[in-house]
C-alpha cells in the first residue's frame, strides 16, 4: 500500500539530533554538521526512502479494490436474488451472502482509506455510488418480488438520493459530516434488507418487519437532520462570503 505517513516511514521531516559525547554521527548514520562522512559509511534511511514513502495513494490500493468488489457484487447479487423466480430459499441465501459481503466491505474500505491515507478522487466518487447501488438494487428487487412495499423503497431511495444532491448543493460552503444517527441508520437498513433477502418465515418474518420499521423511521429522522445541517451550513457560508466582501471594500 502507498500513502504511508512520513512519521511512520522515517520521512524527511525529522529534525537531526547530534550524537552523544564523543559520537561522530547523528541518527541513521548521517554525519554531524561540519564533519565529513567517514569512508565506507552509507547515508541513513531518512532521505530518498522517506520521500518515496509519502507518495500519494495509488488508484490500486486496498480501499479502492474493496469498493470495486462491491460494485461488481451488485449485478451478481441481483442475479442470485432473482434466480428461479426469486423465491428459491437456497438462491436467496447465496444472494444474502453477496449482500453481506458488500455491506462488510462498505465498513472496511472507508476505515482503511482514512487510517492509511488511501483517500483518492476515485474512491470519493465510487464509494457512495457503490453504497447506493447495492442498497437500491436490493430494495427494488424486493419490491418487484412483492416482499417489500414500494412506498418503503421510495422513502429510502428518495432520502438517499436527496441527501447526496444536498451535499453537492452546499459543498462550496463546507462538508456535512456523517452523524452517529446516520451510521445507525445504515446499520438498521442493512440488517432489515438482509433479513428480507433471506426467505424467513414465522417469528423471524415478523421481526424483520419491525427492524425495517425502525430503519424507515431512522431514515426519515436523520434525513430531516441533514436538511437542517445543510440549511445552517449554507446560511453560515453566505454570511461569511458577505462579510469577506464587505471587509474587502
Amino acid at each position: 500500500m502507498t500513502g504511508v505517513p512520513a512519521s511512520a516511514a522515517g520521512g524527511t521531516g525529522a529534525t537531526p539530533v547530534t550524537g552523544g559525547s564523543g559520537g561522530k554521527s547523528g541518527p541513521g548514520g548521517n554525519p554531524e554538521p561540519g564533519r565529513k562522512p567517514e569512508p565506507g559509511r552509507k547515508p541513513g534511511p531518512g532521505g530518498k526512502l522517506g520521500a518515496a514513502a509519502v507518495n500519494q495513494a495509488s488508484l490500486w490500493n486496498i480501499a479502492n479494490i474493496l469498493t470495486m468488489v462491491r460494485l461488481v457484487l451488485v449485478p451478481g447479487f441481483v442475479l442470485l436474488l432473482l434466480q428461479d423466480g426469486g423465491f428459491d430459499p437456497v438462491w436467496r441465501a447465496w444472494a444474502w451472502a453477496a449482500f453481506a459481503v458488500a455491506m462488510i466491505t462498505d465498513i472496511f474500505d472507508g476505515h482503511l482509506a482514512r487510517t492509511y491515507n488511501l483517500v483518492t478522487d476515485f474512491g470519493k466518487i465510487a464509494d457512495p455510488i457503490a453504497d447506493k447501488a447495492i442498497m437500491g438494487a436490493a430494495l427494488v428487487c424486493l419490491s418487484a418480488l412483492g416482499d417489500l412495499p414500494w412506498w418503503v423503497t421510495g422513502v429510502i431511495l428518495f432520502r438517499e438520493l436527496g441527501i447526496t444532491l444536498m451535499r453537492f448543493w452546499v459543498i462550496r460552503h463546507g462538508v456535512i459530516p456523517a452523524s452517529r444517527g446516520g451510521k445507525i441508520k445504515t446499520l438498521a437498513q442493512g440488517t432489515a434488507v438482509g433479513m428480507y433477502v433471506l426467505a424467513l418465515t414465522g417469528p423471524l418474518a415478523t421481526l424483520r418487519f419491525w427492524v425495517m420499521t425502525v430503519a424507515v423511521v431512522l431514515t426519515v429522522v436523520t434525513g430531516l437532520d441533514y436538511v437542517r445541517q445543510a440549511i445552517v451550513l449554507r446560511r453560515q457560508g453566505i454570511a461569511a462570503e458577505r462579510a469577506e466582501t464587505e471587509s474587502a471594500r
